[in-house]
C-alpha cells in the first residue's frame, strides 16, 4: 500500500532544535554527516529545481537528517508520485518520524537502496536525491551508493547530490556519470551547490 506523501510536522516540538542535533552529529561523525548545519531554503529549492512533479511516480531522498529537503518534496510532489526517504541515523529517522509521521521513512543503508526499494515493491524511481558525503565515503561505498542508485533510476532519471564544496568534486561524479551540471546556492550558509547528475558509465 502507497503511504500518502504528505504530512505535517506534528505539534510536539523537538527535544532539542535541528541546528544543535546536526552539529552533535557532525563533530561525533562527520565522515558520515554531510554539514553542521540543515539545508536552507534556497539550498533545498535548488535541488529539486528541474524536477517534473506533474509526471515524477517516485523520487528518493537519501541521508535526509533533520529533513528540510523532504519537507520541500512533500510539499511539491503530487498525489500520485511516492516519496520514499532513506535515512540510516536511528535519531535523525526518529525526528523524521516525529515531523512527517505519514511519509515513508527507511531506516537503512543506501548502498542497499534496490533491495530498499524492492521490499515497497518499487521498481524504478524517477529521481534520487542524494544528502550523504559521498566524497568522504570509502570508495567501494561510494561506489555501492552511486550504482544502487543507478540500477534503479528510469532512462531519463537524474541523481543529485548536494555539496558544501561547490565545484571541487565535478570531476569524481563524472567518473560515474556522462552528464554533470552543477548549480551554486551562494545564500546557503554555508555556501553550497547541486551536481545534477545523468548517464550513468557503470
Amino acid at each position: 500500500m502507497t503511504l500518502p506523501h504528505t504530512s505535517r510536522p506534528t505539534s510536539l516540538a523537538p527535544a532539542t532544535p535541528d541546528w544543535w542535533l546536526m552539529t552533535k552529529k557532525f563533530v561525533a561523525k562527520g565522515t558520515s554527516v554531510a554539514s553542521f548545519a540543515p539545508s536552507q531554503g534556497f539550498l533545498c529549492r535548488r535541488f529539486v529545481k528541474g524536477i517534473d512533479f506533474d509526471t515524477a511516480k517516485c523520487i528518493v531522498e537519501l541521508g535526509a537528517g533533520t529533513g528540510p529537503v523532504t519537507q520541500t518534496l512533500l510539499k511539491r510532489a503530487k498525489p500520485h508520485t511516492r516519496v520514499v526517504v532513506v535515512e540510516l541515523d536511528p535519531d535523525f529517522c526518529k525526528r523524521l518520524r516525529q515531523r512527517f509521521p505519514n511519509a515513508d521513512i527507511v531506516e537503512g543503508d543506501a548502498a542497499k537502496l534496490e533491495q530498499l526499494l524492492a521490499d515497497r515493491g518499487i521498481k524504478k524511481v524517477d529521481h534520487v536525491l542524494s544528502g550523504l558525503p559521498l566524497p568522504s565515503f570509502p570508495a567501494a561505498v561510494r561506489d555501492a551508493v552511486i550504482a544502487s542508485s543507478a540500477t534503479v533510476l528510469t532512462e531519463d532519471g537524474t541523481f543529485r547530490q548536494l555539496t558544501n564544496m561547490p565545484w571541487v568534486y565535478k570531476p569524481l561524479y563524472k567518473r560515474y556519470f556522462r552528464e554533470v551540471r552543477f548549480g551554486f546556492v551562494p545564500l546557503n550558509v554555508p555556501p553550497a551547490g547541486v551536481y545534477v547528475c545523468r548517464g550513468y558509465k557503470g
